[in-house]
């Protein structure tokens, strides 16, 4: 059992128990560590919901206090996700050299400081610059919670384990929604939107004490040729009571030979990784496009739908107000159908696969964006129910398909030495394509008008089907170290 001379990591982890009877249980239980590090995992998507898609409650309050225009507007809708472009790469890479558990921390550390910042800022453009600042401790986020997770527990449910905490992003998107309209019901003053901000600073300093409490992921010791230390990490990780296994002994002959540190070259050095990295990070830049324009705009295309003022008077607060939780109200329910999605993700990802997903949810996503871009033919009750059923299909389908498979198919396909930059530099391209999206939509709403800017999203949406149909790699099931 436990006594063999050589064995990986992932035996460990995948290993099921026999207690002091010998009896084989019929599952691998997860740890209380393993546990603990899945909760801990769960926050950061959940803040990325929150305040991203929360962006777009907040954001008439915002022009209404600094007077933007529409280049303006998209800016701040822009900020936090460039922020994510950069962090993704830029700090999700450091998990490589210095350590998954230190970054995971140190995210956290510097959303909550940009967090307070954003909530008592002076002016727009520090607004600009603070927004951005938590996007980049976010963007860290990406790869280090998911290489944090994935490198911890057992190879059969790690799809399902994996999606369920990025669903917490889901769950951040609604309750930012639902955040924003509390505030906006109970209180009409302009300053709402830095309140909406500020609910989330007490959760995060929690979570960053949880963090300063688990282990370090054992493969990144063993990659880094720390034999001693991922044993040690190993046997944190796996602490049961009674305690299996009784040792954990890892060969020298399974470390990772040492070479030269990991760059962004080797994401293009042979043609299997060139495969891994258009993978994992093309269909994600498509499904961005879409996933962020209307996540963060729907309170606003929405009210316009039901005749609401697209740009209400900006001296009569009670409009703006009112027209802002008219929105959130109908974006609320919407984003419900962000958080069935996932959960069909979390149960069908290790039955079905990733690739199949992602495909069937691309196509899911451009027939609900068409049925949206029908209601430019309608009028009344019509126009809004082929909006909302639209964008009721298009949530659905993209947390069962491309925006849940997309973040755990980066996470999977490179080796364990420069998984975090892999993943990180998916998580980026992909950003690129919600930076843009976040930028241009007021913009292009005001001149091309809904339904042509959802006409471009249905082809982007059918691009990323082919796109993963073209470069498949199915990662289900599949022990990491086999992978690699």
């Amino acid at each position: 059992m436990d006594e063999r001379p050589v064995r990986t990591v992932q035996d460990y982890i995948d290993e099921t128990p026999r207690w002091p009877d010998n009896t084989v249980l019929a599952d691998i239980p997860l740890t209380s560590m393993q546990w603990r590090i899945w909760g801990l995992a769960t926050a950061g998507k959940f803040f990325e919901g929150l305040v991203v898609f929360m962006t777009g409650v907040a954001l008439p309050l915002m022009s209404l206090e600094f007077h933007l225009k529409a280049a303006e507007k998209g800016l701040v809708g822009a900020a936090s996700l460039f922020g994510i472009l950069i962090g993704a790469t830029a700090l999700g890479g450091l998990a490589d050299s210095l350590g998954r558990k230190t970054m995971f921390i140190a995210e956290m550390v510097i959303f909550t400081i940009f967090l307070v910042l954003v909530a008592f800022s002076p002016s727009f453009a520090w607004t600009i610059f603070f927004l951005f600042g938590m996007g980049v401790a976010l963007g860290c986020d990406y790869p280090t919670a998911h290489l944090m997770l994935s490198e911890s527990i057992p190879s059969r449910v790690r799809g399902r384990l994996v999606l369920s905490a990025f669903g917490f992003q889901a769950v951040g998107a609604m309750a930012g929604t639902v955040l924003g309209y509390l505030i906006l019901r109970e209180r009409s003053a302009i300053s709402d939107w830095r309140l909406m901000y500020a609910a989330a600073i007490i959760p995060a300093i929690l979570v960053i004490i949880g963090r300063l409490f688990i282990s370090e992921s054992p493969h990144w010791h063993v990659a880094k040729g720390k034999t001693a230390l991922a044993q040690r990490e190993l046997e944190k990780l796996l602490w049961r009571n009674p305690r299996y296994p009784k040792r954990v002994l890892l060969g020298a002959e399974i470390l990772h030979p040492k070479s030269r540190p990991a760059g962004f070259s080797q994401l293009f050095s042979s043609d299997k990784i060139r495969r891994a990295t258009i993978l994992a990070s093309v269909p994600w830049f498509l499904q961005d496009l879409g996933t962020y324009g209307i996540g963060m705009f729907t309170p606003t295309i929405l009210a316009a739908s039901v005749g609401a003022p697209h740009n209400p008077d900006a001296s009569n607060l009670s409009s703006v107000i009112l027209q802002d939780m008219l929105g959130a109200k109908g974006a609320a329910v919407i984003d419900l159908l962000l958080v069935v999605g996932i959960v069909a993700a979390v149960i069908l990802a290790d039955k079905v696969g990733r690739i199949t997903l992602q495909i069937f949810g691309f196509v899911g996503c451009a027939l609900g964006l068409f049925i949206a871009s029908c209601s430019a033919y309608a009028t009344g009750p019509v126009k809004f129910a082929l909006i909302f059923a639209g964008f009721i299909l298009f949530n659905f389908m993209t947390n069962l398909g491309p925006n849940a498979m997309t973040y755990l198919i980066a996470g999977e396909v490179f080796p364990t030495r420069f998984r975090g930059i892999g993943a990180g530099f998916a998580a980026s391209f992909a950003k690129i394509g919600a930076v843009t999206t976040a930028y241009l939509f007021p913009i292009l709403l005001k001149y091309i008008g809904t339904a042509t800017l959802l006409y471009i999203l249905v082809g982007t949406s059918l691009l990323g089907a082919w796109v993963t149909h073209r470069f498949s790699i199915e990662t289900k099931g599949r022990n990491l170290e086999e992978i690699e």
